[in-house]
């Protein structure tokens, strides 16, 4: 079960969250869309090779990240919620990080757009050994994200 927005565990919990100068479907798009997704997901500076993005309840996502450094981390995942537009669940299964992730969209004021992303860790012990990698890892996520949010947005003029 994914765990809800306001059930936040500072043990087993990261949260991150950004507003975006950009409409909701617009961002959203950013994520549904493996083309897409795959030119900002990861830390600064990571490379992404998608084997399978199924984004549908019981739908697997397997990525290959390549660091900076040509060191490659496998990925798998399993979607356990798609709310189109609004909230997505998926739990990361493979290899190393045990974790379900909690999405959400909102609309927020001039036409912005509000992501949290909510990591629930397998173990308090997880969350201590990754945070802080975790926690930039994600601002950086959210600084490519944005790059590319704005890149989008020009070639849409």
């Amino acid at each position: 079960m994914p765990p809800a927005e306001s059930d936040f565990n500072p043990e087993t919990d990261v949260a991150s969250t950004r507003v975006f100068a950009a409409p909701r479907e617009r961002v959203y798009g950013a994520f549904a869309d493996p083309a897409v997704l795959a030119r900002w997901w990861g830390p600064a500076g990571f490379v992404n090779t998608f084997h399978e993005f199924d984004l549908r309840a019981g739908g697997r996502w397997r990525v290959d990240m390549r660091g900076p450094d040509g060191t490659v981390y496998a990925n798998e995942s399993v979607f356990a919620e798609v709310t189109p537009g609004q909230r997505v669940v998926f739990r990361h299964v493979e290899p190393v990080h045990g974790f379900v992730m909690t999405m959400t969209f909102a609309d927020e004021g001039g036409g912005g757009t509000r992501v949290t992303w909510h990591m629930r860790f397998d173990s308090a012990e997880e969350a201590g050994r990754v945070r802080r990698f975790v926690e930039a890892g994600n601002e950086e996520n959210f600084d490519r994200l944005g790059a590319v949010l704005m890149a989008i947005g020009e070639s849409a003029k």
